[in-house]
């Protein structure tokens, strides 16, 4: 295991954080005698505003093209002839990812890519027939097509509400043993405060990239001035108030400014080359602080990400492969990191979620609020080069639309996409010796125990 001495840590670094770093140190180094043997790591990227997955991953044999072009209308892509990124599945069967992800496009031919087709926030599984009988009885997420809600469910991985925890932070509440006694931030939000990374006993700590002192309004002259500002703001948020909330957000700034001080240092250095974006600099942050684990003492840590402009209302066509460009720039830049410098690309899993899909109909320029959607899913653990779940028929008004306008009804659940990801992340789905008890799994995942499928297979136990 590396071991690096405080001075080395602390070169960069600003001397008004020496006595706060000081004090992280001292809990890192106790926890780095002890470091797990192995490390994992769930990167979740939010495609904020609610990613059109018609138009991400689209059906390349000829019927399913023909269905698809009806129903897009003028959103539809052009079919083989035209630049989408070709890709197949292991059967043969021929998808285009949309121009945009071509930078992605090579691992999904790795194997190190893959895509989990029609899933969206369910209670239960339903079925058009039910979803339009008023009086079926069946289950729904509450506020379906809502921005501000389906965004939380997807965070909290609780259709009902959205609950005061997120899935991410539950999976880290189940395996914080693995941890030991560090107590650098698990739960890492790269994106500001997180549902996702919230936990009954984890707490989130938020970091914005560029972040440091000088943009804190740390950095006076003389010296002693941005001692005294920065012991202040330490004395502030480390006050006893005896109130919770306070006390709860005090801790999570704390956390912030000394992670942010740390990650100035030469010790999380990361070389491998990311672009000059949104995305690309909150990935690399991401791999910096991954890079720290082995003075950490970590073994599992959870991250959020995200990159908005996804409510394509109007101005789809180029809008969209914009951001699905940004995106896939990205996320290869980060494989590369992880694959090259960190070498570990199989303990690093990255996947996508977003508020909802949309329409298949076009509104004209753009597209309405839909359901289901598709995700991606990277990583060296992942069975790549292949479609998950099941790809729903592009008819409007077809089986798996919620109406007649191609929201379609998802046929894979969120709770069984994130269940997948959080066993192979350790979380234990062993049944206990009686059947009425739930296992780790399904306190992360309320839901779960109303499907059939609680591992989608699109990634390898390791």
């Amino acid at each position: 295991m590396n071991t690096f001495s405080r001075r080395q840590i602390l070169k960069g670094i600003s001397s008004a954080t020496v006595l706060s770093q000081l004090r992280m140190m001292n809990s890192i180094a106790q926890a780095a005698t002890t470091t797990a043997s192995d490390y994992k790591a769930l990167v979740c990227i939010l495609l904020a505003g609610g990613n059109d997955g018609h138009n991400t991953v689209v059906p390349l044999t000829q019927a399913d093209y023909n269905s698809y072009k009806i129903a897009r209308g003028g959103l539809a892509l052009p079919d083989s002839n035209g630049p989408l990124a070709q890709v197949q599945t292991p059967d043969g069967t021929p998808y285009g990812l949309n121009p945009g992800l071509v930078h992605v496009q090579p691992l999904w031919t790795a194997g190190k890519l893959a895509v989990l087709a029609n899933v969206g926030m369910l209670n239960q599984p339903v079925t058009r027939a039910q979803y339009l009988n008023a009086l079926s009885g069946v289950s729904l997420p509450t506020n379906l097509f809502s921005h501000s809600d389906q965004v939380q469910q997807w965070q909290s991985g609780i259709g009902s509400s959205s609950g005061g925890t997120g899935w991410g932070g539950r999976a880290l509440d189940a395996v914080t043993a693995m941890n030991g006694t560090s107590l650098f931030p698990a739960s890492v939000s790269l994106a500001g405060p997180s549902l996702f990374c919230t936990g009954a006993t984890i707490r989130t700590s938020s970091l914005f990239p560029g972040f440091d002192l000088d943009m804190a309004g740390m950095n006076l002259w003389p010296a002693s001035a941005t001692t005294a500002r920065y012991q202040g703001v330490q004395n502030v948020i480390t006050f006893d108030s005896g109130l919770k909330l306070v006390q709860a957000a005090n801790k999570s700034r704390k956390d912030a400014m000394d992670l942010n001080a740390l990650l100035v240092g030469n010790t999380a250095q990361v070389n491998s080359p990311f672009p000059a974006t949104t995305i690309g600099d909150q990935l690399k942050q991401v791999a910096k602080i991954i890079k720290l684990r082995t003075v950490t003492g970590m073994s599992r840590q959870v991250f959020f990400c995200t990159i908005g402009g996804f409510d394509t209302h109007a101005s789809q066509s180029w809008q969209h492969w914009d951001l699905l460009n940004y995106l896939s720039d990205a996320m290869k830049a980060f494989y590369d990191a992880t694959e090259q410098e960190l070498q570990m690309p199989e303990k690093i899993t990255t996947f996508t979620i977003s508020d909802f899909g949309r329409t298949l109909q076009s509104n004209g320029g753009g597209s309405d609020h839909g359901w289901g959607s598709h995700h991606m899913i990277m990583g060296g653990a992942v069975n790549g080069g292949a479609m998950y779940g099941t790809f729903p028929t592009l008819v409007l008004g077809g089986p798996d639309d919620s109406g007649s306008r191609g929201a379609l009804i998802p046929t894979t659940s969120h709770a069984q996409y994130g269940a997948t990801l959080a066993k192979w992340f350790g979380v234990d789905d062993t049944p206990a010796a009686d059947p009425a008890q739930p296992t780790a799994l399904d306190l992360v995942f309320q839901d779960l125990k109303n499907f059939t499928a609680r591992d989608l297979g699109f990634l390898s136990a390791s």
